[in-house]
């Protein structure tokens, strides 16, 4: 046999007899699908992937294993050059098409997903798209690869393979919740992970979700494959620890919780209703387990909401929950009153607005953390331009900038001088690689959200923009290429391309350096002060709030970011550090 080969049966009793005297299937790696089309429109599919040494013992095993799910057909790649290492990483590769498709409901566990190096690894990559193509010639995929990669559902997929940072964070939150669950049943113990953008906290906060609820499902009947990551925690004795917990997962924007749910409402073992915001979660008539907080840096302190109702709801709480002794009270402070065990993704650099939690709070929480409890993810998964590019940005717009220009190879940046040429840049890319939009700071007042005919963003030559008409996933709408989305729709999620649009609510002058100019910043939640604490929104503040956004938004891209810049004074300045084209 020269080459991959994809040979199919049916997935029955007969099975084992047809394949017994097959050496590449009682004796050598091979990956295989099993597969139960869709019924109707409105009915997925089913489809498990899995690698084994013995496909025959290994039906054996899924035909009683799996006799409830209706699987019909069973698909094996076969190949004389196929070892344990390339098998587990075609696994991963379909495994995580497979979801990002939505063509098929996901039946596999995670245990985790392999993302591991090995000798010739590009070399066999190279051939899993024709796999792939040819699976999705059988039906198995709708999907091109570029479509689904841009997809939500890949995008914040539980069925990523993990870094090795991700792995070990992972590998210690188990092992600490496996001894605390038995020790402790206090509220409030804290577990932190810290990261940068791009780092990958909210893939660690889904695959968490997704494999203790994995674990706990777990019967003693089903394979254990001692081989994958997690595996250890599936074994009886260890999973009995995670059996029922009550798991939510809090997502404080609004945009990024809908698309959560959605992603939730997608896979087995999870539901919609995890997905919670902190009100949801401190209305609660229960205690929780386990809560996972993604974007916890956008938690809110006591402060004015941004409507009565929500200032109202928020003082009923704290009455609620405190017994009127602790009136000041956080939304953090809510989840160590309603949790056990309470995991925070953090980067406190992505702090936007004064109702966030303060920095400093954060910080002296995280001085009564242990260390065994509080994690740092460095490795760049989002960036072509690595990690050194996301320091890069920040220092760029800290009071300390960097004393050379850097070039990042692989990564496209510049200034470009021309709004035209902007925006024809931007629009060609989404029409090469799609998931190319332009967002901006927020300098401009949003009339479209009265006038539905007027403009927000008038850049000159013609070029002009409405603000994001949709507010819940503003990424994937329709329109969104025409439009200019703000922080607000934008946090949390990847580009591939991005266009940012640096309004003059940052400025620069050789005397002052960068500052906030309050009078072009028009999100009025993001300037006022708190006067329920006491707090006064300084300039400084303002300025903190402002470069923390444009440094959110500068690092959104995979493999590229272009600015266009309205104050002069900062154009000349950021040119010393990004190429400048027009």
């Amino acid at each position: 046999m020269t080459g991959f080969e994809i040979q199919q049966f049916d997935f029955d009793v007969d099975l084992i007899d047809s394949t017994r005297n097959n050496r590449h299937l009682v004796n050598w790696p091979v990956v295989y699908i099993l597969n139960r089309p869709a019924r109707s429109t409105t009915q997925r599919g089913r489809i498990y992937i899995g690698e084994s040494r013995n496909f025959n013992t290994r039906m054996k095993q899924h035909l009683e294993g799996k006799k409830d799910l209706d699987l019909r057909t069973v698909r094996v790649v076969l190949d004389d050059t196929f070892n344990k290492s390339v098998c587990l990483d075609l696994e991963s590769f379909l495994i995580s098409l497979a979801f990002g498709d939505g063509e098929n409901e996901v039946l596999n566990r995670n245990m985790g997903i392999s993302n591991a190096d090995y000798y010739r690894r590009d070399r066999y990559q190279e051939t899993f798209g024709e796999i792939f193509d040819e699976l999705r010639n059988a039906g198995l995929f709708q999907r091109s690869i570029p479509e689904i990669v841009n997809s939500e559902l890949f995008k914040l997929s539980p069925f990523k393979a993990l870094n090795n940072d991700q792995g070990l964070a992972i590998m210690d939150i188990l092992e600490g919740l496996s001894e605390d669950l038995v020790a402790s049943r206090e509220l409030g113990s804290m577990v932190v992970v810290q990261g940068d953008p791009g780092t990958g906290k909210t893939i660690v906060a889904i695959y968490l979700a997704k494999l203790l609820r994995d674990i706990s499902e777990f019967s003693g009947g089903e394979d254990i494959d001692g081989d994958e990551m997690f595996s250890e925690f599936f074994v009886e004795g260890t999973r009995e620890r995670f059996r029922n917990l009550k798991i939510g997962v809090v997502v404080p924007q609004q945009a990024l919780r809908r698309s959560f749910e959605r992603v939730f409402a997608a896979t087995p073992g999870l539901e919609k209703s995890m997905v919670m915001s902190a009100f949801t979660v401190a209305e609660s008539p229960d205690t929780f387990d386990v809560l996972i907080v993604d974007e916890a840096h956008r938690l809110n302190q006591y402060s004015s909401q941004s409507v009565p109702a929500l200032t109202k709801r928020f003082n009923n709480i704290n009455q609620r929950l405190f017994n009127g002794e602790n009136p000041q009270a956080s939304q953090l402070e809510w989840l160590m009153k309603k949790s056990r065990h309470v995991i925070l993704m953090l980067d406190l650099a992505q702090s936007i607005r004064p109702n966030d939690l303060p920095k400093e709070e954060f910080q002296a929480l995280l001085t009564s953390v242990p260390d065994n409890r509080n994690y740092r993810l460095h490795t760049q998964m989002r960036s072509l331009g690595g990690r050194d590019y996301i320091k890069y940005v920040q220092e760029v717009l800290s009071p300390i900038p960097p004393t050379e220009r850097l070039n990042f190879e692989g990564y496209d940046l510049a200034i470009i001088d021309s709004p035209a040429e902007f925006d024809s840049t931007i629009k060609s890319l989404e029409q090469e690689s799609g998931l190319s939009r332009i967002v901006a700071g927020y300098a401009w007042d949003w009339v479209s959200k009265k006038d539905p005919e007027a403009f927000d963003i008038d850049l000159g030559d013609g070029v002009r923009y409405q603000w994001n008409t949709a507010v819940v996933d503003w990424v994937s709408s329709d329109n969104a290429v025409n439009e200019a989305g703000s922080i607000h729709t934008i946090q949390g999620y990847d580009l591939n391309y991005a266009g940012v649009i640096v309004g003059a609510d940052l400025r620069y002058t050789p005397e002052l350096g960068l500052f906030a100019e309050k009078s072009n910043y028009f999100d009025r939640q993001g300037k006022k002060s708190n006067k329920m604490r006491g707090q006064t929104t300084t300039e400084q503040d303002l300025l903190k709030y402002i470069t923390n956004i444009y440094a959110v938004l500068l690092t959104r891209a995979i493999k590229g970011t272009f600015l266009y810049v309205i104050d002069p004074g900062l154009r000349e300045y950021l040119g010393r550090y990004f190429p400048v084209k027009g």
